[in-house]
């Protein structure tokens, strides 16, 4: 998911957009609420960003730091993979995270991706720091078949 964006463009980007075939897929939501009103977050597909050494989509998942840790994204991730690879047909899917997002890599692992050390980069508009280095993990139809 884009990680450089507030969340009117992730709203816009991930929530909203219908499923479709084609080379923009974006959806899903986790509507569960940690608290009566109060969104949890969202899990979804979006085509990697532009200027990224690689090409194809993405999945990923941006929640609430009261969901942090509650399984929320182990328990989504499967079922948008599922949809990227039964309703759209995707080959495979991606995920980025910076190199020091260990929850999210835990994630990537336990829902069958695997490093791709070959694709990880420095984001370009991240300042110096930790947030600059990024992972890339993939995952292919038969990995989580």
């Amino acid at each position: 998911m884009p990680r450089r964006h507030d969340d009117r463009h992730c709203h816009r980007h991930c929530l909203t957009l219908p499923p479709a075939p084609g080379p923009r897929p974006a959806h899903s939501a986790l509507r569960k609420p940690i608290a009566p009103g109060e969104f949890v977050g969202f899990a979804g597909l979006h085509v990697v960003d532009d200027g990224l050494p690689f090409t194809g989509v993405e999945i990923g998942w941006r929640l609430a730091r009261p969901a942090w840790g509650r399984g929320y994204a182990t328990e989504a991730a499967p079922r948008v993979l599922a949809h990227g690879f039964d309703a759209l047909g995707l080959p495979e899917v991606l995920a980025v995270t910076t190199a020091t997002n260990h929850r999210s890599q835990v994630v990537m692992r336990r829902i069958g991706m695997t490093r791709v050390p070959e694709y990880d980069f420095d984001d370009p508009v991240a300042p110096e720091g930790p947030l600059r280095p990024n992972v890339v993990y993939r995952t292919g139809r038969s990995a989580t078949s």
